[in-house]
């Protein structure tokens, strides 16, 4: 095929425009399909509302990678479009606010001399009597905190995001997540600080972040590619893949119903791979289809609300740890970029809602119901009175986290094996690509190393093994492990 026909780009997320530009800078033709009508990026666009800008989930552009941090700058290059901001975030529980990662020895002292008496004793009793062996995250977390610190910063907004009981989560996620955080040592410290501490990790103190929101970027991203000829097809939703004679027909229908085939000999896709081994043909075998079936995603509402002259805090987010409310976090956009506000006397904060789609009753409610629900639950917790909210916008996300349940693994990889042998031409790049809980720049490196096996023309580059430590965003350290994986919870193995 000459270099003429276009390579077919599924999605205009992170991945597939950060493919999509590099493509075009090798003169390659290129075409992406964004079932989005309106907004590129993905789940890192940034979504208006009456001026309010608001991104899902909150989106922070820092990276052990300098070939990433240098394409944000390509992407964004005019002077104070990229703002450099200090983090703050921090746990909530019964109108007070926690450090996080939790500080033991603040959380002790916040909680008053009787709770914190009850939670120095339920730690003792932890580490004198431990759980031999444990096999769940609740197990392992109240070995190390006490039942009663566990319950309070750690339980409930764990099942908020994961949507199953922490005991059923899997050991193994507990202890890398919260390894090196041991609470007498913690307290030890507090108590009589060293000017170097290892025991402890600590976060990134500051991270760079798009003056109108992560979407200003890939907004510009995708006027970059459209300069350089790329076509960006919004609101065309793929519903087929042929291969047919060494070349990819794909098919798709757009807002109005019409139907387009675009042929070329490469496909790359950031598709989930649920939907997308479903829509190839000839057929993969009925073992993948099952194993695509299997494959289970988070789904993700966010409620902006508006809100006159509240400023209750000025993290960029919360951690709602209060098992009275469904929200689990709480993003203030203003405290982000204030860019992001066109009003500074007013605020606008997003309620996370985490759930299960297909059988959620969050879900299944009307957006009245939601901003009324967002709403009760601000005033509940003492973050806003009801009188204070001026409107609300919904958004609601579909496959916002791809879950690594029990035997997740060997579905992606029966479903891997088959793509990569009869399907020539299929590239997977993405978080839901590849069904990997990655972070944004993660996805970009896949699609960077996989333009550089389309150009070359040979598989140099292994995408499964771009790093993907749970701690890259968190810490200075780097994991050097090579599984691709990123440690998310899953459930416990009956054999465990």
């Amino acid at each position: 095929m000459p270099e003429s026909d276009p390579v077919v780009i599924i999605g205009a997320g992170p991945a597939g425009l950060t493919a999509a530009w590099q493509l075009v800078k090798h003169g390659r033709n290129v075409i992406i399909f964004e079932a989005d009508p309106e907004y590129v990026g993905g789940i890192s666009r940034t979504v208006e509302y009456k001026g309010f800008r608001f991104d899902i989930g909150g989106h922070r552009f820092f990276s052990k990678s300098k070939e990433i941090e240098a394409l944000w700058d390509e992407l964004l290059p005019k002077e104070g479009d990229m703002l450099t901001r200090k983090r703050r975030s921090r746990i909530y529980y019964r109108n007070r606010f926690f450090s996080y990662p939790l500080k033991p020895f603040e959380a002790l002292f916040g909680l008053g001399v009787w709770e914190s008496t009850r939670c120095a004793m339920s730690y003792l009793k932890a580490r004198l009597f431990p759980v031999p062996n444990p096999k769940n995250f609740a197990e392992w977390v109240s070995n190390q905190f006490g039942s009663r610190l566990f319950s309070m910063f750690f339980k409930t907004y764990t099942e908020k995001v994961w949507g199953m009981p922490c005991t059923e989560i899997s050991v193994d996620w507990a202890a890398q997540r919260i390894k090196g955080l041991n609470l007498s040592k913690a307290v030890w410290n507090a108590l009589f600080p060293r000017r170097k501490s290892t025991d402890v990790k600590t976060l990134i103190g500051s991270f760079r972040y798009p003056k109108k929101g992560p979407g200003m970027l890939w907004e510009n991203c995708a006027e970059m590619v459209k300069a350089k000829g790329g076509e960006i097809r919004m609101g065309h939703r793929v519903t087929g893949l042929k291969l047919d004679g060494g070349l990819w027909k794909v098919t798709a229908v757009d807002t109005n119903g019409n139907e387009e085939t675009v042929t070329g000999r490469h496909v790359i896709s950031t598709a989930a791979m649920r939907d997308l081994s479903n829509m190839i043909t000839p057929a993969p075998n009925p073992e993948t289809l099952a194993s695509a079936e299997s494959l289970k995603y988070r789904d993700f509402i966010t409620v902006a609300v508006i809100l006159e002259n509240n400023d209750e805090f000025d993290d960029q987010w919360i951690y709602i740890h209060d098992p009275d409310v469904q929200v689990g976090r709480i993003q203030n956009y203003k405290a982000w970029s204030p860019a992001m506000v066109p009003d500074q006397s007013k605020s606008c904060y997003g309620l996370e809602y985490f759930c299960f789609a297909r059988n959620d009753g969050l879900w299944a409610m009307s957006d009245t119901e939601l901003k009324e629900l967002a709403v009760v639950e601000l005033e509940k917790l003492g973050l806003a009175r009801a009188e204070q909210a001026l409107d609300a916008k919904v958004v609601r996300q579909r496959k916002a986290y791809p879950v690594y349940d029990e035997g997740y693994s060997r579905h992606v990889d029966v479903i891997r094996k088959e793509l990569e042998e009869k399907y020539p031409g299929l590239h997977l790049i993405g978080r839901n690509g590849m069904h990997k809980y990655n972070n944004q720049d993660h996805s970009m490196m896949t699609a960077i190393l996989c333009v550089e096996n389309i150009v070359e023309e040979a598989l140099t580059f292994d995408l499964w093994k771009v790093n993907e430590d749970a701690v890259y965003s968190e810490s200075g350290e780097t994991d050097h492990s090579v599984s691709g994986l990123r440690n998310v919870p899953r459930r416990v193995s009956q054999s465990e």
